[in-house]
């Protein structure tokens, strides 16, 4: 029965295509996550400002973002923009953008606590000393702050690789999709085909995204000591 069903996983293009489900499930991960760390740091100054508009704004955006569950905006940006707008944005592209909206938020608040965890009388000191505020920030403030906020922007990412499979809801051929169409095509020659395909896609996940846990993992215990 093993080698069955081993047989069946292998032959036609059912290996390739979840190989193609994977790739795009890491280009619209990769893309996510490169966006959010550049506008996350650029949210994570702004929740610093000593604006308060700018400040009530940040603040306003991210807890937005945190209450509205993630499917409600990949619905909303599929179906209402197209409704709103009468032009249909693909759905690789709306996937990107709402897990970005998502990364940039929480991307910011995990520099923001960094920055604020740069104990006072360090900065202090060195404004006491004639420092500028920008020598502060890029000789104190900085250097601190990345030690601190890399573990958790690598649970961050992890998080987003796992959330991407999400995209099978509004279309897209990710892993997780194609995965259900091969089940779906083979239940009569196969009945516990979901049971292996979701259990290689477990796999796929899991040797994606161990490696990243394990280095946050290394990178705390290494810089908490």
């Amino acid at each position: 029965m093993r080698n069955m069903v081993l047989d069946w996983l292998f032959e036609g293009q059912n290996i390739a295509r979840l190989g193609k489900g994977l790739l795009l499930t890491a280009q619209i991960s990769l893309l996510s996550v490169a966006f959010s760390c550049v506008f996350g740091t650029l949210f994570g100054l702004l929740l610093r400002s000593r604006n308060r508009l700018l400040r009530f704004a940040g603040r306003l955006y991210l807890e937005t973002v945190r209450i509205v569950p993630i499917l409600v905006w990949l619905f909303g940006f599929y179906f209402g923009l197209s409704v709103w707008t009468g032009v249909h944005i693909d759905g690789l592209w709306v996937c990107v953008w709402v897990f970005t909206l998502w990364g940039v938020a929480e991307m910011g608040d995990l520099v923001r606590g960094a920055l604020e965890s740069v104990e006072k009388h360090q900065t202090e000191s060195a404004l006491a000393l004639g420092l500028s505020r920008r020598q502060v920030f890029v000789y104190i403030e900085l250097p601190q702050s990345v030690r601190r906020v890399l573990p958790g922007a690598i649970n961050l990412f992890t998080r987003m690789i796992k959330t991407s499979s999400l995209a099978s809801l509004i279309g897209v051929i990710e892993v997780v999709k194609v995965g259900q169409q091969i089940i779906e095509n083979s239940l009569l020659t196969v009945p516990n085909a979901s049971l292996w395909v979701y259990g290689l896609i477990f796999i796929l996940y899991f040797l994606c995204c161990w490696p990243l846990s394990l280095l946050a993992a290394r990178l705390e215990n290494k810089w908490e000591h």
